[in-house]
């Protein structure tokens, strides 16, 4: 129930990875809190949350995700034979469709954009109308590690590639504010990466033994050789990372929000889909000591 406070929000959900399973504590936070959000603008895991919220199908998906294990991540990545991506997609989007359902973005009732990236033009493009998931594909199809979406003639990747949080679709929303969660935020402190549970050796096992079958069709790679190869990916994980918080900071510079929910870029890795209940709360907490609670942002107005 909302209350009379309640402000209209435009909501623009941030690329990166695990990390964007704070957008669901953030979305939690405003709702408790009497605001309304009215229209939603995502990337990448920003665009998979919001497009799930849109639905009305968050309770479905944050009770699922929160029931992730390590070693569901890896029987989720579906290998690609082919030689643009590591991973398909399909499996992933497929599961997601039978739990929650699929509608079109038209449909949805709150106005929703996804966006992603023309790897050919090299322009962002945004999605607002069609199938949901397909939407949502496009928008997470992270370079190298996912195929790139084919789509009317264009493939197209990770949205955070150019607009890892995309300000301008929701610059013609008539609500009361735009509140931007930016997953690129401040590093914390490395003291807390003590309170991290430890790396489940079999999960990455797993994952490693995945990348070497690939590898090993296309290069006869040898395991020693794959390892590197593993490591090699890690860190194009952590460049992809640093390339979008750099990106980050010149879109909310140059198209500032009315409130920014920051969220430590550091809080975790992009495969980290198994610290959901972490991330969450991190997202709620983050949520609680950016924003105004809608008395104060009524006395701002």
């Amino acid at each position: 129930m909302h209350t009379e406070a309640s402000q209209t929000v435009s909501l623009v959900l941030g690329s990166g990875g695990a990390r964007g399973l704070a957008h669901i504590g953030v979305i939690r936070w405003l709702e408790e809190n009497g605001y309304q959000i009215r229209s939603i603008a995502g990337s990448s895991m920003g665009a998979l949350v919001g497009g799930v919220y849109a639905m009305d199908k968050l309770d479905e998906y944050e009770s699922w995700v929160r029931a992730v294990r390590k070693l569901d991540i890896v029987s989720l990545l579906d290998v690609s034979w082919g030689s643009n991506g590591l991973f398909k997609g399909d499996k992933i989007i497929d599961t997601l469709v039978d739990m929650v359902g699929d509608q079109h973005i038209e449909d949805l009732p709150i106005r929703y954009t996804a966006v992603a990236t023309n790897l050919h033009t090299e322009k962002e493009v945004w999605l607002q109308s069609g199938r949901l998931f397909n939407a949502i594909r496009a928008s997470i199809s992270l370079p190298l590690f996912f195929t790139p979406y084919h789509y009317k003639g264009a493939d197209l990747i990770d949205g955070g590639v150019l607009n890892p949080v995309p300000i301008a679709p929701t610059f013609g929303d008539h609500t009361d504010i735009t509140i931007a969660v930016n997953l690129g935020g401040e590093p914390q402190p490395q003291q807390a990466k003590s309170e991290q549970p430890e790396q489940d050796e079999s999960y990455v096992d797993m994952l490693q033994n995945k990348i070497r079958r690939f590898i090993a069709d296309f290069q006869s790679a040898t395991p020693e050789s794959s390892h590197h190869d593993l490591s090699a990916h890690e860190v194009a994980s952590q460049a992809f990372d640093a390339m979008q918080s750099t990106i980050a900071r010149q879109k909310l510079a140059a198209y500032p929000p009315d409130e920014i929910v920051d969220i430590p870029r550091n809080a975790c890795s992009l495969l980290d889909f198994d610290r959901a209940a972490e991330m969450i709360d991190l997202g709620y907490r983050r949520a609680a000591a950016c924003l105004p609670a809608p008395q104060t942002a009524d006395r701002q107005k």
